[in-house]
């Protein structure tokens, strides 16, 4: 029969408290239960409220104050650029410092890669470029996963290109919120967006500009003279891929000229799971159980 625990083993496995503490849980404290930021849905839902009364620019001071590692994903459309010329001219006490990530496909447009170094120039905001994972170049990319992915699997492609990409940027630089370009007037599945989102990562994600128009947008720009896509003036309004991106025609949604002519909107970035990543994730379950399987038959061939 085992021994009984003594009061000193209890003792010795308490932690110790400072006894200056007040017993509640602070930024300061010794305790390690605090939680990552977190909302509840009706903290939610009220804060959603209340952000869509404001303008991009206090959103934009709330989060600096509200969200520790915070940064900004951006391929360097409009929206996006505004939100960076909004920040670099934020006054107040408060300086932001918010990183930007870029995920270069290895398929971007020469325009947008030349428009990459522009904003590094005029703002001097440091750049985190995330490629797919054993390629650095296009051809490398072809001979690791054959020519024109994006026909043969798009699924896949946006996967390798985008979505894993991504994850392994939050991972490696601890992203807990980001600050996205998306907008209800671009269309799609981005007509009913919240001001801030959480995914299924508890990643927290903010749409500081999603009350504004296309129109609204362009003024900004023009006003404060913010660095821009030169396929703009081509009929762009929307720029990913070179091999998924149109001019858009008169009347036709924002980001209608994306995958012109497919049923899709969103690259998998902004999707609660791409089916790919859903795909993986059930693989991963298969195997688990597979293995809990010859675990527990070769337990019962040992009993």
């Amino acid at each position: 029969m085992a021994s009984p625990t003594t009061y000193e083993e209890s003792y010795e496995e308490t932690p110790t408290i400072d006894s200056n503490e007040s017993g509640y849980a602070s930024g300061s404290s010794s305790q390690d239960s605090l939680p990552e930021v977190y909302f509840s849905k009706p903290h939610l839902k009220y804060i959603n409220a209340q952000l869509q009364k404001l303008e991009p620019q206090d959103i934009l001071r709330w989060c600096i104050t509200s969200l520790p590692g915070l940064f900004q994903t951006t391929a360097f459309g409009l929206t996006g650029l505004v939100t960076v010329d909004m920040l670099s001219k934020l006054d107040g006490p408060l300086k932001p410092s918010i990183d930007l990530i870029f995920l270069d496909t290895l398929y971007h447009f020469d325009e947008t890669l030349a428009l990459v170094d522009r904003v590094r120039k005029r703002y001097g905001t440091p750049i985190h470029i995330y490629k797919p994972a054993g390629a650095e170049t296009a051809d490398e990319f072809a001979a690791k996963y054959g020519d024109k992915l994006w026909e043969t699997n798009d699924e896949l492609y946006d996967f390798v290109a985008k979505v894993e990409p991504a994850q392994r940027a939050y991972s490696e630089l601890q992203v807990r919120a980001v600050l996205t370009g998306r907008r209800r007037s671009q269309g799609g599945k981005r007509g009913d967006l919240d001001i801030i989102e959480v995914d299924d990562a508890g990643l927290i994600k903010v749409n500081p500009l999603a009350n504004w128009s296309f129109k609204e947008v362009q003024e900004y720009v023009n006003q404060h003279d913010v660095p821009s896509n030169e396929l703009l003036q081509k009929g762009y309004k929307s720029v990913g891929d070179w091999h998924s991106t149109q001019p858009v025609a008169q009347g036709e949604d924002e980001r209608s000229g994306r995958w012109k002519g497919k049923n899709k909107t969103e690259c998998g970035i902004h999707n609660p799971k791409s089916r790919y990543a859903q795909f993986l994730h059930q693989q991963e379950l298969n195997r688990k159980t597979e293995e809990l399987s010859q675990a527990l038959q070769k337990t019962t061939l040992e009993a």
